[in-house]
Parts: structure tokens; sequence; C-alpha cells
């Protein structure tokens, strides 16, 4: 399982970086849990990532605005991630958010048809309005994405196993599998949650809180020794 750490500018992607992240994921917590940063960020980043280290980026929360969101996903690929991550935040039915994901890949692959596309739902939909999160591999699937992925829409402290049962954590992982899709869990996840994740099947395990001092999103800032001690969360949990 690779462990991708959300950094918010250069020092903190510096010190993930350091602490041993697998993706390097940019994002602007202020704006949301998959808050879109600036392109000149997000470029620098890449820029002082080494090669062999992945780098993600987040274009937001997406509306149910689809040229909107296809120019940001185009934006997003001229600064050179392997990844771009949306939100189906804006969309209700598994249709409208099939469009919606379609165009937002179209414009990043005409520009690099190499980059990867992460469709994310969230584990907390009822309460943020959006997709069912158990659609969400079928709706990345139908639109060419490459991982599915669950969060959550609101930042209160409530982790991702608060609203989806073991059980159907289990069957998003597999469903996304059986697409030949990789599969990826986030959504306020505290050290301690990483080899249940891990244990469910998931490629990869989106942090931010548990990378930062205080364990705080916002306030908080990314060290290389919180990075470490996830990282050797999972490595142990691979021994096992």
């Amino acid at each position: 399982m690779k462990l991708l750490i959300s950094p918010k500018d250069e020092k903190e992607a510096t010190e993930a970086v350091a602490g041993g992240a697998d993706i390097v994921d940019v994002k602007n917590p202020n704006e949301g849990p998959l808050g879109a940063n600036f392109p000149w960020i997000i470029r620098r980043i890449r820029q002082i990532t080494p090669a062999e280290i992945e780098v993600s980026c987040t274009i937001g929360e997406a509306p149910n605005l689809a040229g909107s969101m296809a120019l940001a996903s185009l934006g997003a690929a001229t600064t050179g991630v392997n990844y771009i991550k949306s939100g189906l935040h804006g969309v209700k039915k598994s249709e409208k958010a099939i469009n919606l994901l379609r165009k937002i890949i179209r414009a990043a692959r005409e520009y690099n048809p190499a980059i990867k596309v992460v469709a994310s739902g969230y584990a907390d939909a009822a309460r943020a309005n959006t997709v069912d999160p158990l659609k969400v591999p079928e709706i990345a699937y139908e639109a060419d994405a490459d991982v599915a992925m669950l969060d959550t829409a609101i930042k209160d402290g409530q982790a991702l196993f608060k609203f989806l049962s073991l059980d159907h954590l289990q069957q998003f992982i597999e469903t996304s599998h059986s697409y030949g899709m990789k599969a990826a869990l986030a959504g306020s996840l505290h050290k301690e949650d990483l080899p249940k994740v891990q244990a469910l099947g998931a490629d990869i395990a989106g942090v931010r809180s548990a990378a930062c001092t205080l364990n705080d999103r916002i306030n908080g800032q990314i060290t290389r020794a919180k990075v470490q001690e996830l990282v050797e969360t999972v490595k142990q949990t691979k021994n096992l």
C-alpha cells in the first residue's frame, strides 16, 4: 500500500519526501478537503520532488460545471504532476457525475496521455448531499478514470469509518479492483487506522491531519517525523 501525504507548500512537501511519502499530493486545505492549490506552487513542488516519487494535485470539490472543471484539469496537467484528483461534490446522480468526470479526464489527457485521474467520492455523502460513495467505482470506470477514492467532505474530526462499515469499504475496494482500477481511502485517518486500511486491500492511503503537528490539517505543519511514523506503521503491517 502506498502512503499519500498532502502538503500545502514547498516546505511541507520537503518534509513529506524526507519522511518517506510514496506520493506527494498537493492541496490547499483552506479551500476544502480537496481544495486546489496554485499552479506555481504545484509546479515548484513537482520540480523539487525526486523524479521517482509521484506527485498528485487536487482540482477541488467539483461543482457540476463541466467546462470550468475541464479548464481546471488542463491547468493542473500543465504542472507536470502524475495524478489529478477531483472530488465529485456537486453531483448526486451517477450519469451527471460520469459526464463531469469524462470532461475532466479528456482535458487532462489531451495535454498528457500518460496522466492519471483520481475520482473521489465522499463517505459522508448523505450530509454533503452528493453522489452515493458505493457508486464511485462504477462512475470512475465508466468515465475511464484510473483510481477510485473515498474521502470525507466535512472535516470535523469524524473519520471515514464513522460513515461506512468495513464491509462497505471492502466492497468499494473489491469493485474498484474488478474494474481494473486502484482503490484509495482517505478521510481523517489516524496512524492507528492504517493497518485497517491496508488489511482491506486499499492500494493508497491518503493522510494530512495525522502527518501534521497537533493533528491539525489547517493550522498544523507536516513534519518528517510524523510522516516517518506513518511510513513505519505501514511497513510493520506489511511484514505481519
